[in-house]
């Protein structure tokens, strides 16, 4: 199993991130991951993200990395 996020703009279409990702083992390493460079990400333009083990989505809609940042 790899766990994966995809990378998106605010309207939903898919970016590449500034930061460059990894195939993490476990959803805890790639929440982890994503909550130590959230902030570059959205620096980089990256305004939302989804979460993938294989081809299944995790969430069921996409994270904002925008309201991280007002929180």
């Amino acid at each position: 199993m790899a766990w994966v996020w995809r990378f998106e703009k605010a309207d939903g279409t898919e970016t590449a991130p500034a930061v460059e990702p990894e195939e993490f083992t476990t959803q805890g390493d790639a929440e982890s991951w994503l909550g130590e460079e959230w902030r570059a990400l959205l620096e980089g333009g990256v305004e939302q993200v989804r979460l993938f083990e294989d081809d299944q989505e995790i969430y069921e809609s996409p994270m904002s990395l925008r309201a991280a940042a007002e929180s």
